[in-house]
C-alpha cells in the first residue's frame, strides 16, 4: 500500500511538516517580522539543502538541471515563494491569519482544475469527492477556532480577501508549474532552483523596501532566529522538498489537498504546547477531513 500511494503518504508527511513550520514561523514573525522571515528562511533552507544535497547526490547546487527545468522551477518559486507567500503574509495583517487560511483552502480545488488544463490530469469520482470533504472538514475547523465569533458575519474588507485569493492562486499555481518543471529530476535539487528564485525575489523586495538593515539585525535576535531555524528545517526545506515528491506520484489535486490539512493537524499541536481547547466544530471538521483523506487512500 505504501508504494501504491507514497505521494499521498509524502503529501501527509509535508502537512505534518508544515504543521511544525508554521507554529515556528509564528513566533519567528513576532520577534523579527514576517518579511524578514520570508528572508532568512529561505537562506537557511538553501543552506540546509546544499549540504544534504551534496552527500545526497554530489552535488551541492543544482548545475545538472536543464534550462527547460530552471525555466519553469524558477517561474514555480516566483508564483508560489514570492508573489503566493507575499500576498498570503500581507492577508494575515489584513483579515487575521483565520480567515485567510479559510480563504486559501480554495487552492486545492484550484490546483486541481490548473492540473487538468495544463497538465491533462483527471480525478477519480471518489477523489473529486475527497477533495469537497477534506475542503469543507478544513473550513469547519478554521471557522470554529476563531474565538470572535460574531466576527464571522463575513465583514471581510475586499482588499484582505483579494491578498488572500491571491495567496490561494500562487500556491495552487506553484505546484502545478514545479510539477511541470521537474520532468523526472531530484526533488530536493528542483526545491533548491524554486529558493534561488525566491531568495532573489525577496532581496529585490527588501533593498526596495529599505529594510536591509532591519533584515541583518534580526540575525542577532536569538528567539527569531531559534523559529526560522525550526520552521526552515520543517517548511522549505523537508516540507518542501517532500512536497515536490509529492506531485511526481500523484495527481497535483490530491496532493494539494492532503498538505491543506495543516490547519487539523495544528489543532493538537496547539492543544499541547499553547494549551488551547478544541471545539466541537474543530473536532467533526477534522473527522470530516480525515474521511476527505481517506478517500484518496482507496
Amino acid at each position: 500500500m505504501l508504494q501504491s500511494h507514497i505521494g499521498e503518504f509524502a503529501a501527509l508527511l509535508v502537512a505534518i511538516c508544515w504543521s511544525f513550520s508554521a507554529l515556528a514561523f509564528e513566533s519567528a514573525s513576532k520577534a523579527v517580522g514576517s518579511l524578514v522571515v520570508n528572508y532568512w528562511r529561505l537562506i537557511f533552507a538553501m543552506v540546509f539543502l546544499s549540504v544534504f544535497s551534496f552527500f545526497y547526490r554530489g552535488l551541492p547546487f543544482p548545475t545538472d538541471a536543464t534550462s527547460y527545468q530552471w525555466f519553469w522551477l524558477s517561474l514555480s518559486g516566483l508564483v508560489g515563494f514570492v508573489i503566493g507567500d507575499l500576498c498570503l503574509f500581507k492577508s494575515f495583517v489584513i483579515i487575521g491569519s483565520r480567515f485567510a487560511m479559510l480563504i486559501m483552502t480554495l487552492a486545492p480545488a484550484m490546483a486541481a482544475a490548473a492540473g487538468w488544463f495544463i497538465l491533462g490530469e483527471h480525478l477519480s469520482w471518489y477523489s473529486i469527492l475527497g477533495i469537497f470533504l477534506t475542503i469543507f472538514g478544513i473550513g469547519m475547523a478554521v471557522i470554529s477556532h476563531n474565538p470572535e465569533q460574531e466576527r464571522l458575519k463575513l465583514n471581510i474588507p475586499l482588499k484582505g480577501f483579494l491578498f488572500a485569493f491571491g495567496g490561494a492562486v500562487g500556491q495552487a499555481f506553484g505546484l502545478v508549474l514545479s510539477k511541470k518543471g521537474m520532468a523526472g529530476y531530484d526533488s530536493f535539487a528542483a526545491t533548491q532552483i524554486r529558493i534561488i528564485t525566491g531568495m532573489i525575489g525577496f532581496a529585490a523586495i527588501i533593498i526596495i523596501s529599505g529594510r536591509s538593515t532591519q533584515t541583518l539585525q534580526a540575525f542577532k535576535n536569538r528567539i527569531g532566529m531559534k523559529g526560522i531555524t525550526i520552521g526552515s528545517f520543517f517548511g522549505p526545506f523537508l516540507g518542501v522538498s517532500l512536497s515536490l515528491f509529492s506531485l511526481k506520484h500523484t495527481s497535483t489535486g490530491i496532493s494539494a489537498t492532503i498538505m491543506a490539512t495543516t490547519p487539523i493537524l495544528i489543532i493538537p499541536l496547539a492543544i499541547v504546547f499553547l494549551k488551547q481547547k478544541i471545539t466541537v466544530k474543530e473536532m467533526v471538521g477534522a473527522i470530516i477531513s480525515v474521511i476527505g483523506v481517506a478517500l484518496f487512500f482507496i
